[in-house]
């Protein structure tokens, strides 16, 4: 590649504490960067294998009784960890769940309720507060209720998660709302929020979200086979329910799709200049924003999924993208639309699913390559964690053995932990070992 990742990449979106280490530009990183971390060791307790010298914890899961009284509902999906600062860290998770689902009994503050009742719709987030040395669990309870298939979202420079409706659903039936929105988490947050839908980010099959931390703004992917790569301009940085503008990226040459499905439009490894479509009436009800963004000449993305922000770049996923249809990762530069000059590149493109099949969330590692969760549905699951060299090369960082995908994968602010969750039933693990 023409552009080397940065393992500073990975600071831009973890806390200062991990700085110094990364600084010191210890060589072992850049090894085990270059190698992964070996062959994967069978678990005894037949749910994860690791490369030797790992080990994995369940630190919460479905039915679990929570401080505030509900139990931890399932689909755990995207995921954010942030400092708070006095030895304790938290996480903020997202439970993808339709109408109908159980919510673990959650009562309170929530955007939307089953039709014509109290009981609040079971999609939303739970927060769980951790000890930072041990890991133990000192409380978790639910933060946001009343949403719809919080798929995945993504942190903020400002100590925030960004949790996504992957729902863009009519009022009526069972719901009484409109839906398919952004909704803003503190990571401080005591209990439920006031849920407030940020609608001029938009209306749209939302995926996840992140945050260039030296311009506030946000770039969001949509989980659709003909999605676009969204970014929000807010009015006030740091202030999203203030509004702003929305746009959708384009080509400079003119190239509307990178999807590669009818042959390479789009070679790996190759950079294109971009420029960027104002949108308007965002909050479409008809969820054809995608469709009015491509008819002004918008790219089309496969499935956008997980995004990562890092230092002046950000990475995506497209799931099915790809000549084989087995996922894609593109890298956005965003330093460069500081000058006008902003560019695109693909990455990374699967071409066998023993090498990478059907990426969604990811993040940057602290050792500078991306980390992908897998998820596909075959006749046979099993969905991997894997790693992504600079140098575009992809190797197994964990196997999963329950019948469901990995997501919400994110390290602790010291890079010393993993944590990562299983979706169905909801497990959220703490892979510790010899990452740094």
């Amino acid at each position: 590649m023409t552009m080397p990742m940065h393992r500073r990449s990975f600071l831009g979106a973890t806390a200062s504490a991990f700085a110094a280490l990364a600084a010191s530009g210890c060589s072992t990183m850049q090894h085990r960067a270059s190698t992964g971390y070996g062959p994967l060791v069978t678990d005894p307790a037949g749910l994860v294998d690791l490369p030797a010298g790992f080990t994995y914890r369940v630190i919460s899961q479905l039915g679990d009784t929570m401080s505030d009284g509900f139990t931890v509902p399932d689909a755990a999906d995207g995921m954010g960890c942030f400092d708070l600062g006095g030895g304790k860290i938290a996480l903020v998770r997202n439970h993808e769940l339709m109408p109908g689902k159980d919510g673990g009994g959650v009562m309170g503050p929530a955007f939307d309720t089953m039709a014509r009742s109290l009981v609040p719709l079971p999609g939303g987030t739970t927060t769980i507060v951790l000890d930072a040395r041990t890991l133990a669990v000192e409380k978790q309870y639910r933060s946001l209720a009343g949403t719809i298939r919080n798929c995945a979202g993504g942190t903020t420079p400002w100590g925030s998660w960004l949790t996504c409706e992957e729902a863009p659903m009519r009022a009526g039936g069972a719901i009484n709302r409109d839906h398919g929105w952004v909704f803003e988490v503190p990571a401080r947050a005591p209990g439920l929020v006031d849920p407030v839908p940020l609608k001029a980010m938009g209306r749209f099959n939302h995926e996840a979200a992140c945050v260039d931390p030296r311009t506030g703004y946000v770039y969001q992917t949509e989980d659709r086979d003909d999605g676009l790569l969204y970014r929000f301009i807010p009015k006030v940085p740091g202030k999203l329910a203030e509004g702003g503008k929305l746009q959708a990226l384009a080509f400079t040459d003119g190239v509307g799709d990178t999807r590669n499905w009818g042959g390479v439009s789009v070679a790996p490894q190759s950079w294109r200049a971009v420029r960027w479509i104002d949108l308007t009436d965002v909050e479409a009800p008809e969820d054809d924003l995608r469709k009015r963004g491509a008819a002004s000449g918008a790219a089309l993305f496969a499935r956008g999924e997980g995004i990562h922000m890092g230092e002046g770049e950000l990475y995506f996923c497209c799931t099915s993208g790809g000549t084989a249809k087995l996922g894609q990762v593109f890298r956005l530069d965003t330093a460069g639309e500081d000058r006008g000059g902003g560019k695109l590149q693909l990455f990374f493109e699967s071409t066998s699913p023993d090498q990478f099949n059907f990426g969604d969330n990811l993040t940057i590692a602290p050792w500078g390559d991306l980390v992908v969760c897998e998820d596909q549905y075959t006749d046979v699951v099993t969905n991997h964690l894997r790693g992504i060299t600079p140098e575009g090369v992809a190797y197994p960082l964990a196997l999963l053995h329950q019948q469901t995908e990995w997501a919400g994968a994110c390290f602790a602010p010291d890079g010393r932990t993993l944590f990562v969750n299983a979706y169905h039933p909801a497990k959220t693990l703490a892979i510790t070992g010899p990452w740094i």
